[in-house]
């Protein structure tokens, strides 16, 4: 239902945005060839993601700890397979990529809180109550860093659900990292 674009057929808004994926990747995602189809939603998307893994203080192993927690909790296959490989490719020890991957906790306390939050806030849609925001503050988070969490959350409300409705086909560079999400 959805055309995979490439920069000879995507609309021209969003060629400069395929070129950065290419930049970025060393290949096009499919999730920025579907999402080529609407320049703006491209834009969001990308602009999200950076300023999720290049401006927030949170530190890039955080970073896709929040992302994970959203691709299990959203169920994205796609996003689930793309991470693992960031991860894998960050050299993130595979426990960490396992547990995520499982929706199970992290043996790091720090990391943990911040799963934790995370899955919290999707499953409460932010409304998470002043003793789950303390908790996550005491674990040695910040109120600034409570906000980029919502960053994170951003960029992926916007692949996770883009995944969902096109059925997005798994990269071959992420093959080997394919997750099947686990039944409700």
């Amino acid at each position: 239902m959805f055309t995979y674009h490439d920069n000879t057929t995507a609309p021209s808004a969003s060629v400069p945005l395929i070129d950065d994926a290419l930049a970025m990747f060393g290949f096009v995602p499919n999730l920025h060839r579907i999402l080529a189809e609407s320049p703006a939603a491209h834009e969001a998307y990308s602009t999200l993601y950076r300023l999720a893994t290049e401006k927030t203080t949170l530190t890039p192993v955080e970073v896709q700890v929040v992302m994970m927690a959203s691709n299990h909790h959203n169920r994205c296959h796609y996003c689930m397979a793309g991470h693992s490989m960031i991860m894998t490719m960050m050299k993130t020890p595979q426990d960490i990529i396992t547990a995520l991957r499982e929706g199970k906790p992290l043996a790091d306390g720090k990391l943990e809180a911040l799963r934790v939050f995370s899955g919290t806030l999707l499953e409460e849609r932010g409304h998470v109550g002043d003793e789950v925001l303390g908790a996550f503050l005491a674990a040695g988070y910040t109120r600034a860093q409570v906000l980029e969490v919502l960053v994170c959350l951003a960029a992926k409300l916007l692949s996770n659900f883009t995944n969902a409705l096109a059925h997005t086909e798994v990269d071959a560079p992420m093959s080997a990292m394919a997750w099947t999400p686990p039944a409700i």
